[in-house]
């Protein structure tokens, strides 16, 4: 088992350690949560004040031209392209994950009913994120379908001439397990159904590629591993063999071919441009890109290939301290134990007092999160989160356990946000 020493050995080899640098992060501030909040990087604050002051302030309306406000969603969109396998203008930024499942989902079942009106069934994961299943839901009730939710596990045996489109997240949220999008896709393609994928906690992380898996359509967030701060815009991508085929059912003047023309009839954008929708909301999309831009400073280290081989090792590190640190307090590990199989993040099941015991951690100033009903849930960001992160987390979560601290009374009032 690795000590102290050993893990700061590691810090000091780390090629990315310079990329911490680029976050206000306090040095004893322990954050294992960027899988739900990035941490604020330092260039934001000054990007957003600059547009305020500036942009907005002197500039006023002139400046959807003169700064380039108008081309914000498709120039994000090109950044977040290079982290997901896609060409330069296939992904826009816009609205939220919900908003935009809602337009890619509802393009595939128009695609999938014009092409196979016999096929009648939205395939899913059962513990795949809620937004995506009420999505799921209500679209399926809308064109006379039926949602089938499965383990993820049964989910290749449920690809059949029936189904119309297979929807998946790519790292599950609860337990970290990451799907095959290539095998699964090409399996959907076999039986003549498309495939729609969810990145919320993929982009940014693990490497993606969505043309090379020939993928349909996906949506991905920006406040997790983009560090776009707290409700940044998502983004949307469809394959170029789809982004014309349809309009998305949000036609919103931003989606029109010329929205400065104002016709009153609705004549869709060509491509990706037909996914927007309303008017961008332009200072949390300064802010994403300022988040877009640190994950985009590892390229020149290794791009996400160094950040995905920095985050399987914090995630093994993690593992293994907790085995051997914490035995005895009824841990399970609920991610996959094959590093191939698992996202950048590790959960852990325990039957009573999960919530508390995360409480408990966070009053140490080490900061992970709850997911009902029993997983305490740990996300490893390579950008900004060392190996002696990883040691003094496990050690503090110890003395909880041990000391049965976690068992206070203001550590059981669960708070509205978990």
């Amino acid at each position: 088992m690795k000590d102290k020493t050993a893990c700061l050995a590691q810090d000091a080899a780390d090629r990315l350690r310079g990329l911490r640098d680029l976050f206000q992060i306090d040095d004893d501030e322990i954050y294992l949560d960027g899988n739900s909040l990035g941490a604020l990087p330092r260039a934001t604050p000054a990007r957003v004040r600059e547009m305020v002051e500036q942009e907005w302030g002197r500039g006023l309306i002139r400046s959807w031209n003169d700064a380039g406000w108008i081309d914000l969603p498709r120039r994000l969109g090109d950044k977040i392209a290079r982290l997901v396998g896609a060409a330069p203008g296939e992904v826009a930024v816009a609205d939220s994950t919900s908003v935009n499942l809602y337009k890619v989902l509802a393009a595939a079942l128009r695609i999938s009913r014009a092409d196979a009106p016999r096929r009648t069934r939205i395939l899913s994961e059962r513990s795949n994120f809620p937004t995506d299943l009420y999505i799921a839901e209500g679209l399926a009730r809308q064109y006379g379908m039926t949602l089938e939710l499965a383990e993820a596990d049964e989910i290749p045996g449920r690809i059949d001439s029936d189904l119309a489109v297979l929807m998946l997240t790519h790292v599950n949220y609860r337990t970290g397990r990451m799907h095959d999008m290539a095998a699964l896709t090409r399996a959907a393609h076999e039986a003549g159904a498309l495939a729609v994928w969810d990145l919320a906690h993929s982009a940014g992380a693990v490497p993606v590629d969505l043309n090379g898996a020939q993928a349909d359509f996906a949506v991905g967030c920006g406040y997790k591993y983009l560090n776009g701060g707290p409700g940044a815009p998502a983004f949307v991508w469809a394959h170029a063999r789809h982004a014309d085929r349809f309009e998305q059912p949000l036609s919103g003047w931003m989606g029109h071919a010329a929205p400065f023309r104002f016709t009153t009839d609705y004549q869709p954008a060509p491509g990706i441009a037909r996914y927007l929708c309303g008017t961008p909301p332009l200072l949390s999309m300064a802010a994403l890109e300022c988040g877009i831009d640190t994950v985009l400073a590892a390229e020149p280290l290794g791009g996400i290939a160094a950040l995905r081989e920095k985050s399987l090792a914090l995630g093994e590190l993690f593992i293994e301290l907790v085995e051997a640190r914490c035995a005895g307090h009824g841990l399970a590990l609920a991610s996959p134990r094959d590093p191939a199989l698992r996202g950048s993040q590790v959960c852990f099941a325990r039957g009573e007092g999960a919530y508390a015991i995360v409480q408990a951690l966070i009053e140490q100033r080490v900061t992970g999160d709850f997911r009902a009903p029993d997983i305490l849930r740990f996300g490893f960001t390579p950008l900004y989160t060392r190996y002696i992160d990883v040691w003094t987390a496990v050690e503090r979560l110890a003395q909880v356990l041990d000391s049965g601290i976690w068992r206070e009374a203001r550590f059981q009032r669960q708070a509205a946000v978990t």
